[in-house]
């Protein structure tokens, strides 16, 4: 489970969506290893223009394959305006953030400067305690592939209402927090379970990596993921926010239901709110043509080792979620039509973004939702781009 998901959605990662799709759908088509090239994106902007009539703001999008790049967009980027949704719109990433930091550390591991199964102790002494937290019992390679059994700080019910929901995120949305103030939260609660006993996304597992990047190489992370990829890779719409409290043009407004318990129709402008509140697991925005870029690179070798890529895609099963495995900071997926693809998704309040690739990275969708609360489009629009015959939803 990430926060890619709002809770008025349920509170569910794409896996499960997925998994809800296919107990609904129509006879799966036959099981293929890995997404093939689309012939054309009919099929894709069909199911975009769906999600959008089905309540969606706007969707903005971009694949690449054999056939080259194609982008679309629909709906509104605004909806005060009526503003159409930019093909090269910028946006909040969400969790996709913690591919970039599972990269940062992978490279670091190639440089002989950590080991995956390192202790958190060792870099963070101290950190992680009480409680029956103990950070020498967990390995680097435990957060990442989050199976270290840290609680989540985001299901801290205190937490999470002031932050995120209704009257608490309109309060408090300006307000800059430290790692440490989320890690309090984090080690307020026992773990759920014995490190390497199971899968369980936790976002604190994120904030630990991320500043486990800044203890190796004494200086920022943001430091560290713009040196080693924004730089070399061209990115040039994808950046850490810091504490700012916008996004940089191209962009859209995000979109929440904060009173779904109350007001299901309301709908809130939430585009601006302190970046800092999601440091080191959803701070990055980025667009999908920079996200496409970044897959293709990651899956393609360029920014790592044959061995550190080859860990980045050993996976680990969640048993709740079986159609689904966690590598590290990359997800693998099953679809209803029995193709398998690579992918991340993320979310933040008014923004739900996924970026799903073939195995080599050279088939490769992504796209983002500026509204946060209905989910049901996002599998659809995969099974359109990736599958043969996409199955009916």
């Amino acid at each position: 489970m990430t926060r890619r998901m709002r809770p008025r959605a349920g509170v569910v990662g794409l896996a499960a969506v997925a998994l809800a799709a296919t107990a609904f759908a129509g006879p799966a088509q036959a099981a293929r290893g890995a997404a093939s090239p689309a012939a054309d994106h009919q099929a894709t902007q069909r199911a975009i223009d769906a999600a959008v009539a089905a309540g969606i703001p706007g969707i903005t999008a971009e694949a690449r394959d054999a056939d080259g790049v194609w982008k679309s967009a629909s709906g509104v980027g605004n909806r005060q305006t009526g503003a159409p949704r930019g093909k090269n719109d910028r946006f909040r990433i969400g969790s996709i953030t913690d591919t970039f930091v599972a990269t940062v550390l992978l490279q670091m591991e190639a440089e002989k400067k950590l080991s995956l199964d390192d202790p958190v102790e060792r870099w963070l002494p101290g950190v992680v305690t009480g409680n029956g937290n103990d950070g020498s019992k967990i390995t680097v390679r435990q957060l990442l592939n989050h199976t270290s059994g840290l609680f989540d700080y985001l299901a801290d019910e205190t937490f999470y209402r002031t932050y995120t929901l209704g009257d608490g995120f309109l309060q408090h949305r300006y307000d800059t927090l430290t790692p440490e103030q989320r890690l309090k939260v984090a080690f307020s609660h026992a773990p759920h379970f014995q490190p390497g006993a199971r899968h369980w996304f936790s976002h604190t597992n994120d904030i630990l990596a991320a500043l486990i990047v800044e203890k190796v190489a004494g200086r920022s992370y943001e430091s560290e993921v713009r040196e080693r990829i924004i730089e070399p890779l061209g990115l040039r719409a994808t950046s850490n926010a810091g504490t700012s409290t916008t996004v940089p043009r191209p962009s859209s407004r995000g979109y929440s239901k904060l009173f779904f318990d109350s007001q299901p129709d309301r709908i809130d402008d939430v585009t601006e709110f302190n970046a800092s509140q999601m440091w080191g697991d959803g701070d990055m925005i980025s667009s999908a043509g920079d996200l496409d870029r970044f897959f293709r690179a990651l899956m393609g070798g360029k920014l790592l080792p044959a061995q550190q890529l080859a860990e980045l895609k050993t996976t680990v099963v969640n048993p709740d979620l079986p159609i689904s495995s966690y590598g590290l900071g990359v997800e693998r997926l099953a679809l209803p039509c029995g193709t398998t693809v690579w992918y991340h998704d993320g979310g933040t309040v008014g923004s739900l973004s996924v970026a799903a690739f073939s195995e080599d990275g050279r088939h490769e969708l992504t796209f983002n939702f500026n509204g946060d609360w209905d989910v049901s489009g996002l599998v659809p629009i995969l099974s359109a781009e990736f599958c043969d015959t996409p199955s009916e939803q």
